[in-house]
């Protein structure tokens, strides 16, 4: 399954602010957009929908920006998916009024895709905004990590793993 832009940008947002958390000032919609490269009035939008699902708390002015209203660890992965993805139809059949194949009822696919779809969402549902934002524990021949200007630094000594290539080449 693919995610749209708009569940993509909301979980950045989220991991944003969560990663922000400690700071004094909180994060901007400007401060993100550009991190990211979003569009500032596109990034707007998602994060009033993120307001409107009591995930963020959103404060205007000087001093203002954005806060998470939920703790990092209560905010569940598969939660927020299934409320920012718009379209669960992985294919024609899972929508029986749009439905035109002539091997409904005599294939497999829509099962085994369903089951699919139940396992990723099943998984996601096992991960929280503070897993996404935790320091990972030092990995030998591990890269430091890059950050973002204005986001929180981890304690010295804290190595991301490399990330592997499909042929089991580190990058």
């Amino acid at each position: 399954m693919r995610l749209t832009h708009w569940t993509d940008y909301s979980l950045r947002v989220l991991m944003y602010c969560a990663a922000s958390e400690q700071r004094e000032q909180p994060a901007t919609v400007g401060e993100i957009a550009e991190a990211h490269g979003i569009s500032r009035s596109h990034l707007t939008k998602i994060v009033m929908t993120l307001s409107g699902l009591g995930l963020l708390e959103t404060t205007r002015g000087r001093g203002g920006g954005l806060r998470l209203l939920k703790p990092a660890h209560t905010i569940v992965l598969g939660d927020v998916i299934r409320q920012t993805e718009s379209d669960f139809t992985l294919v024609e059949c899972f929508d029986a009024e749009h439905n035109t194949c002539r091997l409904d009822g005599h294939c497999r696919l829509k099962g085994a895709l369903r089951e699919a779809m139940d396992r990723y969402l099943e998984v996601l549902d096992g991960v929280t905004l503070a897993d996404l934002v935790a320091p990972e524990p030092g990995v030998r021949g591990a890269q430091r990590v890059r950050f973002v200007p204005g986001l929180p630094r981890p304690p010295e000594g804290v190595v991301r793993r490399p990330r592997v290539s499909a042929s089991g080449e580190s990058r």
